[in-house]
């Protein structure tokens, strides 16, 4: 089982946190210590760690086979960080977050920090997409894509509808359904065309 995705940066600040499992502890002081185990590594090795240091945050586990694993990759300036049990392959979660930041990049074309600061709802989404309840729902990246893109085109549409003096809102007018900007709306409100 998947037990928390992270996204940090090289300074260790928190960019996305979503946890499956209830913490023991502040999820600010888990991060903390995931991103000492972490930033001290060579590049050289591996990208998967056995951290029993985590069990003071997510409980302990009894078998050798269940303990906590700390998967990762580095991309530019941001860690992308998986906390599983023995269940979850390594090599399994190593691709699925290759995945995840391919969904990423093709909702923001070329993901960096700042599309997860300013835009981190579109990033909870990509990620639910992926990842429902500690368990992994879709690994197809068009599937990923197309499904986010779908929501994002739904969002528009009813904003839109329930917003007729957005630009490009594609309300239709009085007159067989033309695009109207929101001075011809508010025009053909205070005149009575339309009126109801």
């Amino acid at each position: 089982m998947i037990h928390a995705v992270l996204i940090f940066n090289t300074s260790g600040i928190p960019r996305l946190t979503k946890f499956y499992t209830p913490l023991h502890q502040s999820s600010q002081t888990l991060i903390q210590k995931i991103f000492s185990l972490i930033s001290v590594r060579p590049v050289g090795l591996c990208n998967f760690l056995d951290a029993p240091e985590l069990e003071a945050f997510l409980g302990p586990k009894d078998d050798l086979d269940e303990r906590w694993r700390v998967v990762y990759r580095n991309y530019a300036t941001l860690y992308f960080v998986f906390v599983v049990d023995g269940a979850e392959s390594e090599l399994g979660i190593l691709d699925l977050i290759q995945v995840f930041v391919e969904a990423l990049d093709r909702a923001f074309e070329n993901v960096c920090e700042l599309d997860l600061v300013f835009h981190f709802d579109e990033a909870h989404h990509i990620l639910a997409e992926v990842i429902q309840g500690g368990l992994v729902l879709e690994t197809n990246v068009d599937e990923i894509s197309n499904s986010v893109q779908q929501a994002a085109k739904s969002r528009r549409e009813s904003f839109a509808s329930a917003n007729p003096l957005s630009l490009g809102s594609g309300v239709g007018g009085p007159r067989g359904g033309s695009l109207q900007t929101p001075l011809g709306w508010l025009t053909d409100r205070l005149t009575g065309v339309g009126a109801r």
